[in-house]
Order: C-alpha cells, then sequence, then structure tokens
C-alpha cells in the first residue's frame, strides 16, 4: 500500500483573547513540545501571567529569558517543580497565588518509555505512573483544595494521549496511565463540579517535536505519521490550541470530557 500524502502543517493561528487576564500554570513547560506550544499560546491569548514548573532547571531559565524578551517578564515566572513531589506541587501553587492566584491549571508533565510487560521491571511501571497519572492527581488536588478554600472556580485541563484509547507495543505502562488520566479527568470533573471547576482533557496522537525525534526512531515515527489520516504529524501549537479552548469560556459547558486531538482514520 503506498505511503499517505503529506498535507502541509496550516499557517499559526493569531491570538483572539481567548484568556485575557487570566493567571495560568503548566507543568513540564519548558523546552519545545506540548507544554512550551500552550505557554506561548496562553500569552499569546492575552494571559496575564503564567508560571511555568518543569524539573529541568537549565530549560526553564532558557524559556524565562526568552519568553521574557519577548512578551515581558512581568508576566512569566519558572518554578522547578518534579510533580512527584508534593511539596514541588505545592510551592507551584504557591507562586500562582504570589501571581494573584491562578485561574486556570494545564497538567501536562508525563512520562514515556518502550518496555516489553515481559521485561517490564517494577521500577520503570511505578516511574511513568508517578509522573503521569499520579502527578496529575497531585496537582488537581492542590490547586482544586487552594480553589475551594478561596471559593474560586477554577479550570483545569488535562493532557492525556490516544494511546489510552488504542493498543501499542511497548507502552502498557504509559498507556495505562494516560488511560488513567483519562478516567481521572472525568471521576474529578464530577468531585469538582459542585465548586465551579471544570476539567477536562486532550488526548492528542502525534505531535512533533525535536526530543520526540530524539528518542523515536524514524522508522516508528513513519508508521505512526501514515496513521494519520493529514498524513502528518501535529504541530504542538495545534494541540495546544485546543487545550486553550478547553481553558477559556468557549468551553464552558464543557466538563469531564477527553477531546480527541487526531486526524486518525478509519
Amino acid at each position: 500500500m503506498p505511503d499517505r500524502a503529506t498535507l502541509p502543517a496550516p499557517e499559526y493561528v493569531p491570538g483572539h483573547g481567548l484568556l485575557t487576564d487570566q493567571v495560568v500554570v503548566v507543568t513540564a513547560a519548558a523546552g519545545a513540545g506540548i507544554g512550551a506550544a500552550v505557554v506561548r499560546r496562553a500569552l499569546e491569548e492575552g494571559a496575564r501571567h503564567v508560571i511555568l514548573g518543569d524539573t529541568h532547571e537549565r530549560r526553564l531559565g532558557e524559556a524565562r529569558e526568552a519568553l521574557s524578551g519577548e512578551f515581558g517578564g512581568d508576566r512569566v515566572t519558572t518554578v522547578v517543580c518534579d510533580v512527584t513531589l508534593q511539596a514541588d506541587v505545592d510551592a507551584l501553587v504557591a507562586a500562582a497565588d504570589r501571581a494573584g492566584g491562578a485561574d486556570i491549571w494545564i497538567n501536562n508533565a508525563g512520562l514515556g518509555g518502550t518496555d516489553s510487560i515481559l521485561d517490564m521491571t517494577d521500577e520503570a511501571w511505578t516511574r511513568v505512573l508517578d509522573v503521569t497519572l499520579t502527578g496529575t492527581m497531585r496537582c488537581i488536588r492542590a490547586v482544586s483544595r487552594r480553589w475551594v478554600e478561596q471559593g474560586r472556580a477554577g479550570v483545569i485541563v488535562n493532557n492525556a494521549s490516544v494511546v489510552g484509547w488504542r493498543a501499542q507495543d511497548g507502552q502498557a505502562h504509559y498507556a495505562a496511565a494516560k488511560a488513567g488520566v483519562m478516567a481521572l479527568t472525568r471521576c474529578a470533573a464530577m468531585d469538582l463540579a459542585q465548586h465551579g471547576i471544570r476539567v477536562n482533557a486532550v488526548s492528542p496522537s502525534l505531535a512533533m517535536h525535536p526530543f520526540l525525534e530524539k528518542v523515536t526512531s524514524a522508522e516508528l515515527l513513519h508508521e505512526l505519521t501514515q496513521r494519520e489520516a493529514f498524513g502528518r504529524a501535529a504541530q504542538p501549537w495545534e494541540v495546544a490550541n485546543v487545550m486553550v479552548f478547553l481553558a477559556s469560556r468557549y468551553s464552558s459547558y464543557l466538563t469531564g470530557e477527553v477531546i480527541s486531538v487526531s486526524s486518525q482514520h478509519a
């Protein structure tokens, strides 16, 4: 069967003020992936302040320098945060408080890997779930408690994955974690609705960025790309656009939903 034709990526969409005057927190926000794209999009959409959490101090510094030069230093804060550590998550909430309090919290932190279930160690399994699933829970719990204390309605957007629905070799730990993020999204939404807090998620298929190209073989990337109807991976900003929509007032009646950001075909 011939390769699927590759359609070009669309032109970048300009901001429309969807997050005007909002304080936004994004985990795993440094680097070049979806988290970094969400940060840029939030600033372009008028966010008053964006707090970037990440484990990589050097990349955080580089991100802050670049974003401050473009958008102004008074709109960007960086915090070293490992979502497996409750103290770090609490520090991220505190940083948002110093900026006036979080309005939007985007859980982007996740950890992948490739291990056959035959070779899976407890350590590999636990590490992926602790970052990807339990880390998301820690963040939801921390910021939601603060919002309830303050009587404040907020919005949470989680980053899941199509592998939470779809089988893929070597991805048992990651798929289980992302399926868990989907279930967590739905249940947390029910727990928090009475407080005016909305919780939704995106489920991307394939978003291309430099780090992915470093850790994934060209053969696998080609195979995954051929599963997409457009014959190409998403640009990270295309996923970020949907996350920003879910964070905005345009999605005011959506909660507990998992939106597939995918061009996959039947």
